[in-house]
């Protein structure tokens, strides 16, 4: 026989653990499900040097919030488990650690969720998996070389991991940069390969970046409805790293370091790569963005009076030489290609008609077409910031007022 429980959350890392404070506040019963232990994919699928981007008084879940002594500092992946766990423990969450899904289907009954322990049944399930189930290697990847190691941001840990040789590093988002720049410092010789980006700096004026875009709504700022998913989980992620001293890292600077950058790897062929020659294309665009987003934060502190200094950005934009179209790995010596080409997600589990033909969830701010599923912490699902730590809380609270109108449940905190 199956166990029953009004809600299963399945994933306990920030996200579920979120919902399962505001259930937990709203009296449902529910279980959260976690393949791992609390945190996993911070705990063993990040790179051993990881920090998060949002400085720590970011780190703010519902009913819980960073009391520690360095506020203006950014958490290492080790220590964001620790806060986690902590969460976790002071409301007793109802976690069940390392209890694997397996499928969860639908009857007349509600759902049934199977698992490698057994059967559980709920009238409503919370898929709190977040945006990151697995690596996105681009397609053309299946025409590299045997010979080429394949490595990415879920099985890299630190520099010595990586083959002798130089490295091509796909990507230059947050993670790509960072890499590149770690194992440029190594004493790697690196080439990174340069799509579309938003570099910001990390301080602006007077104030973290993340200050004056949390104080302005930009990243609360609510989804419109009307754009299609498939360009929202497109969006260019933020170029930053959080580093105590705070410092930028773009490709200004790592190519003043001697890092090679390139344009975006678009095929392969054996031991050739293709590139796009858009390079000085894509850091054009990335200026346009960078600007519009710090126009935006201007206009709000010229509005709302906010103590801020006026100093004049020192600002190199990368002017690239030559752009190639290809690279021949084996003439360069390149023996590693690590792909910072961000994740896809993961439902193969879930037995129930809810993906679209791309294989992502049909779903609108979380609540999806079959009555009593829900997502959480997707790519812009409610907010710009539904897959921060610190945008997670919101949208929790929005969906368990849902899930409680979907039981008929008096809710007990007001929307």
């Amino acid at each position: 026989m199956a166990e029953y429980s009004d809600v299963i959350v399945i994933g306990a890392g920030q996200a579920g653990l979120a919902v399962s404070h505001c259930l937990t506040a709203e009296g449902i019963d529910h279980i959260v499900l976690e393949r791992g232990a609390v945190a996993n994919r911070w705990r063993a699928e990040r790179w051993a040097s990881l920090r998060l981007l949002t400085p720590n008084w970011m780190t703010r879940l519902p009913g819980y919030t960073y009391d520690g002594s360095d506020p203006d500092g950014y958490m290492m992946k080790d220590e964001l488990v620790a806060y986690l766990n902590r969460y976790a423990r002071s409301f007793e969450a109802p976690v069940r650690e390392f209890t694997t899904v397996v499928s969860v289907t639908r009857d007349s009954a509600g759902f049934l969720v199977e698992t490698a322990e057994g059967l559980l049944r709920s009238r409503a399930v919370v898929i709190a998996t977040g945006a990151c189930d697995r690596p996105k290697i681009p397609d053309w990847a299946r025409g590299l070389a045997p010979e080429i190691e394949r490595v990415t941001t879920e099985t890299y840990n630190h520099p010595g991991d990586i083959a002798e040789g130089r490295v091509l590093v796909v990507g230059g988002s947050a993670t790509g940069v960072q890499l590149a720049e770690e194992l440029h410092l190594s004493g790697r010789e690196v080439t990174l390969a340069v799509g579309s980006h938003v570099p910001l700096p990390r301080v602006y004026r007077g104030h973290d970046i993340m200050l004056w875009m949390d104080k302005a709504g930009i990243l609360s700022e609510a989804r419109d409805p009307s754009i299609p998913s498939e360009r929202a989980l497109a969006q260019p992620s933020l170029q930053l790293v959080g580093s105590t001293p705070q410092r930028d890292v773009g490709l200004e600077r790592l190519a003043t370091q001697g890092v090679q950058i390139v344009g975006r790897a678009v095929g392969a062929h054996g031991t050739e790569v293709a590139l796009s020659g858009t390079l000085a294309t894509e850091i054009q665009r990335a200026e346009k963005r960078r600007k519009r987003l710090l126009s935006r934060i201007d206009d709000y502190i010229a509005k709302a009076g906010a103590d801020a200094t006026w100093l004049a950005q020192s600002r190199t934009v990368l002017k690239p030489g030559a752009d190639p179209r290809q690279i021949d790995l084996a003439r360069e010596g390149i023996r590693t290609v690590l792909f910072a080409t961000g994740f896809r997600r993961d439902y193969t589990w879930l037995n129930l008609p809810v993906l679209d033909g791309q294989g992502e969830l049909k779903q609108q701010g979380g609540v999806c077409e079959l009555p009593g599923l829900y997502a959480m912490a997707l790519p812009f699902m409610r907010r710009r910031n539904s897959t921060f730590i610190d945008g997670v809380g919101a949208d929790a609270r929005d969906i368990t007022h849902h899930i409680c109108n979907q039981l008929g449940h008096a809710s007990r905190v007001a929307a």
